[in-house]
Formats: structure tokens, sequence, C-alpha cells
């Protein structure tokens, strides 16, 4: 076996996710994360159709992601005064099984702490690869070489900055920006939530955590916005004058959102590259990949993780073969999920009055039409759109 000692960025869903397999097949792998600890906080995501349940299962972790469902039933649009306008039916959202992503990534860290090394509140500032490795030098002045690099470090990936070029030549806004947090279920909400609709914003509250809890969800159409990914206050900022004056449940979650600990921000984009390697390094999940919301974003990181490690270990860790034939298994299957997920902002937060009355329309006569789960099928259809290689 060659290039045995694996360096993974990202200690988020796609890099844990990976580190399990490469164990499995007799790698060494170590992840760096950025931040001091696990991220706890983000939006549920979810698992639709056969390829992604049969990776979970195949990981053994679908029964701890069952347990830790979030078990949502129909999310409601409503009002200013908070009454029912439409209902839009769980399985158009939570796939077969949901799941907070913070709930997640500590499922995937407690099934790899005990084989993989983790190396929390730090990152690659520089690699320098040579014909036998890559020699990295951490943010922290530490310096060690491994086998191979993989960038599983998000839209803002900083290893494909680093190697690939600056994000913006590749990434795609579709338009809309995203924020959620936590904070109290006021609404007392019982694994269900609430959305208010104006024009080119969304605001939303929906339980979790069994309904200790609730997460506030805003969507907003904006031009591209210039802002310090790492700066939350001045995202917080943004939010709060996007949605100032706005009604129903508004201002009071503004109010909660300054003391969330686990304020999150980001553009609604999608990456785009040529290519997902070059030499030794390697991208997985959003860094080489993201399709943004609407398009089984985990899902596109747990196969790829699947579908990598088992390339590398068919090929007996030759890189530049199991690299090729990672992306030609997965380009097709995330070109379709990219696409998907192109029309689901004008979808989610309509443009104008009349396309929110049209769309509230549709849910209010959707469960007496005939094609009433074209919807859902449509996207586990997507998310089915690949068949797995049993590795062994």
């Amino acid at each position: 076996m060659k290039n045995k000692n694996i360096l993974i960025s990202g200690a988020s869903i796609a890099g844990p996710a990976l580190a399990y397999w490469l164990s499995r097949y007799g790698f060494n792998s170590t992840v760096v994360e950025r931040a001091p600890a696990l991220r706890d906080g983000g939006y549920a995501v979810d698992f639709r159709g056969a390829a992604h349940i049969r990776v979970l299962e195949r990981m053994g972790i679908l029964s701890a992601i069952q347990r830790a469902a979030t078990n949502m039933s129909t999310v409601s649009y409503v009002d200013a005064n908070n009454k029912p306008l439409a209902r839009m039916p769980a399985e158009m959202f939570s796939g077969d099984v949901e799941i907070l992503r913070g709930d997640l990534s500590h499922i995937l860290y407690n099934a790899t702490k005990d084989t993989t090394e983790y190396i929390f509140g730090d990152s690659i500032a520089s690699m320098t690869e040579t014909s036998d490795g890559v020699h990295v030098t951490f943010a922290s002045g530490t310096s060690r070489t491994f086998d191979l690099i993989v960038g599983a470090d998000g839209l803002h990936s900083g290893v494909r900055a680093l190697i690939f070029g600056d994000e913006s030549e590749f990434v795609r806004y579709l338009g809309y920006c995203v924020a959620i947090f936590t904070t109290a279920n006021h609404l007392n909400l019982d694994h269900t939530g609430r959305y208010y609709s104006v024009p080119g914003k969304l605001v939303g509250m929906y339980s979790a955590r069994h309904n200790t809890e609730a997460k506030a969800l805003f969507f907003f159409a904006s031009p591209p916005l210039d802002y310090d990914y790492g700066d939350i206050e001045q995202q917080k900022q943004i939010l709060a004058t996007t949605f100032s004056g706005e009604g129903w449940q508004v201002p009071q979650l503004l109010a909660t959102m300054w003391q969330a600990p686990d304020f999150y921000f980001d553009s609604c984009s999608q990456i785009s590259l040529d290519s997902w390697s070059k030499g030794r390094i390697v991208l997985l999940g959003d860094a080489g990949y993201c399709a943004s919301q609407g398009g089984n974003g985990t899902g596109l990181a747990v196969v790829g993780a699947y579908i990598l490690a088992g390339e590398l270990a068919a090929s007996s860790g030759d890189h530049r073969t199991a690299f090729a034939h990672y992306e030609q298994q997965m380009r097709p299957y995330v070109k379709l999920n990219q696409k998907q997920a192109e029309g689901g902002g004008k979808f989610l937060v309509p443009g104008s009055r009349s396309k929110i009355w049209l769309r509230n329309q549709m849910f209010r006569t959707l469960p007496y039409l005939p094609w009433k789960g074209l919807i859902a099928h449509m996207a586990s259809k997507t998310a089915n759109a690949i068949t797995l290689k049993d590795y062994g």
C-alpha cells in the first residue's frame, strides 16, 4: 500500500466521513480543523434514496442518525399574525432521514476519534509538493509531511485557494444568502415549523432536539455581498439591516441573534472546477463541488468520501488512478444535483406577492393532486443517480 499517511482539512461532514473509510482500508488519517472544537450549529440536513442510505448503513451509523433524527412533520407558511396559509409536507424537505448538521458531525467524530488523529484550532498555511509527499506548514507554525492532502474544508476552502487559485474563479453565486442560529422555542413548536414570506425574503422557525430549542432560519435575495467570512458581528449586522422593520417573529428573533453561540451566515453558491485534483492534493464535498441548498450536498459529501477512499484502496494507494476514478464516478452525479439546486431559491424565496400567493396555492391543493409525490420523488431520483461500487 502506497501513500498511507493522509491529511484531511475540515472536520465537518466530508472530512470525518472520509477518515472513517480510510481507516477501514488501512490508511492513517489526520484531520485538521480551524475551529477550536466541533461546530455545533447549522441547519437540518437530510439523506434520501438508496445510495445515501446504503453508505450510512455500511458505515454503521444509520441507527445513530435515526435516533438523533429531527422527526419533523409538516411545516406551515403563515401570515404576520402566525395564521397558517399553506402546509408543506415533511417528505418534501426531510428526505428518508433528517438530522441537525451539528448532531451528524458529532456522530461522525465519535465513529472516527479512536482511529483518526484530530487537530483542532489550526489550519494549513502552506503546502509544498515533492515527488514523494507534501510538506505542510500549519498556521500554528508546526510542519509535517504527508503522502496526500484532501481539502474537505467547505465552500470557502483554504486548500482550494492555496492550490487552485482564488475562490472568485470557481464560485457561482445563486443570488441568495442564508443565516441560521439556535433560539428558544418560544412558539412551542412540536416537531414542526413556521415560515413567513415577504417578497425576496423568508424567515422560519422549526423545533429541534425534541422541541427543547428551535432554529431560526433566514433567506434573502441579494446582489453579491462583500463581507468578511470570519467576521460574525459584521454578518449579524447585515442580517439585522436586511430584515429591519419586518413583521411576524422577526424582531424577537433578531434580538436573540446577537447572543446566539452558533450563528451561521453564507451565500447560496456553487463551486465548479475543471478538475478536483492536482498532483497529490484532491478536493472533497463542498470544497470541490458545493451544490447549495436543495442539491443533496450532505449526501454528495458522504457518497464522495465513500468513493474516494474506496478508489484509493482499490488502487493500493496510487493517487493518480484513484483520483481519476473518483472524479469519473462523481462528476455526472454532482452535475445532476447542482442542476436540481439552481431553481430552489426562486421557489423558497419568491420575488413578489403574487408569486408567494401562487406558491401557497400550490401547497394548499397539493394533497388532492395525483402528482403530489412528484417533487419528493424527483429529489430522491437525483440522489439515487449513481451506482455504488462494492469496495469490499
